[in-house]
């Protein structure tokens, strides 16, 4: 397996320090419009292993698909790792089908909102344009593995897992992500940093979110709307949660029986706010405006004044949980709520691997899946979701302890 990865930023950082310790590929190439951004991951996964040679750095322009498919072509590449801003998803995406390279991604191509409705009707959906092109892959005898990070990713595992081993029925299949995460200042002062990339943030929260009901299908409903508190486990506590879009409602349905698919994010009453604020003053804004002589982004200057999410790992405290809380009729025929879920706690990850909890947690299941695509363990051809590959290899490997699997358990939690 040669490998190309797109973005060499907080998620593609650490999904070259955990890919370093494993065997599976023969070449994993790095690449980032900021060259020396490639080169910086390169060295410091390459010294996580004596002897290590199998990585190299590249340039490349996530939003051009030829400049894509040249370095796909130039390397050999077999298998195209997007991590960069959905943004580029479509120009990722093509890229790899015209290399002939199979593709994974972490968020798929973006939503449009309805023109008329739009917080009760759903218009373009994420993912919609790269469904479109199923056929493609398909008759090319390509992978598009599409959604393979943490959520979506491993929220959608849990949820063939559950649906294949644990529940008869399944009323609704509930992801739920929640954290008690801290950032502070060189003074000790907590501040908002975001954890991940504002601009992906900004996208999620404020788009309208998508329910899925089988009755009546996807639907939207208002921003930051139903909220519930989820006592999240290992020390979270309670959180409440918001429906935010997200790429889990729009894929278990296509392949999982269930009565309703919902996804709830975390947030808490100041992200809320802050995201409100951004929303009122029009700096959520995609769209330039001219400033001086200059045009920009209202949201790329947001991204660009707040801290590097790849940075702040060292300044951060407390764990993360993703997960997906499952409802329905259990085996034995019984009414069952079950939590099925992964923590990831900072000063574990910022210690083994120098990458900050959220970032590693959705950079080690791209990982887990390429592996278990080079052993065969998985395998298809089209455009498919993580539900669409039994979901028991993908969680074995993911909990075994190292050097078998990746060290990294995950639980159940059983509620009434």
């Amino acid at each position: 397996m040669r490998v190309l990865v797109i973005g060499s930023g907080g998620v593609g950082d650490a999904v070259a320090r955990i890919a370093v310790a494993r065997d599976f590929f023969d070449l994993l190439v790095m690449s980032d419009h900021d060259l020396a951004r490639a080169e910086a991951t390169v060295a410091a996964a390459t010294a996580r292993r004596a002897g290590e040679s199998r990585l190299v750095a590249a340039r490349v322009d996530a939003s051009d698909a030829a400049s894509i498919a040249a370095l796909a072509r130039e390397h050999g590449i077999t298998h195209v790792l997007n991590a960069v801003d959905p943004r580029f998803v479509m120009s990722v995406f093509e890229g790899a089908l015209a290399a002939g390279a199979d593709y994974l991604d972490m968020a798929m191509s973006l939503s449009s909102r309805h023109p008329e409705q739009p917080w009760a009707e759903v218009g373009v959906r994420l993912g919609d344009e790269q469904f479109a092109a199923e056929s493609r892959w398909r008759a090319a005898g390509q992978l598009a593995l599409v959604g393979m990070g943490v959520e979506p990713g491993l929220s959608d595992v849990f949820a063939r897992y559950a649906v294949d081993h644990l529940f008869s029925a399944v009323d609704e299949l509930g992801v739920r992500d929640g954290a008690n995460l801290v950032v502070r200042n060189e003074v000790g002062e907590e501040i908002f940093a975001p954890s991940f990339s504002i601009w992906t943030t900004i996208e999620e929260c404020l788009n309208p979110p998508v329910v899925w009901e089988k009755d009546r299908g996807w639907f939207t409903t208002p921003a930051f709307s139903e909220p519930e508190v989820f006592d999240f486990p290992e020390g979270i506590g309670p959180v409440e949660c918001v429906n935010v879009e997200h790429e889990e409602v729009l894929l278990m349905p296509r392949w999982l029986d269930a009565r309703r698919v919902t996804f709830k994010y975390g947030l808490g009453d100041e992200f809320i706010g802050v995201l409100k604020t951004l929303h009122a003053l029009g700096l959520d804004r995609v769209e330039k405006v001219r400033v001086g002589d200059a045009l920009v982004s209202p949201r790329d200057v947001v991204a660009a004044v707040l801290p590097d999410p790849s940075t702040i790992g060292p300044r951060m405290t407390g764990k993360t949980c993703a997960g997906t809380f499952v409802t329905g009729t259990g085996l034995d025929g019984q009414p069952r709520g079950t939590y099925l879920y992964h923590v990831v706690d900072n000063e574990w990850s910022m210690r083994e691997y120098g990458a900050q909890c959220v970032v590693w947690q959705t950079a080690v299941n791209p990982v887990v899946a390429l592996e278990l695509l080079a052993s065969g363990a998985w395998s298809g051809t089209g455009v498919l979701g993580p539900e669409a590959f039994d979901a028991v290899p993908f969680l074995d490997l993911l909990k075994a302890p190292a050097p078998v699997g990746y060290g990294s358990p995950w639980g159940q939690d059983e509620r009434s």
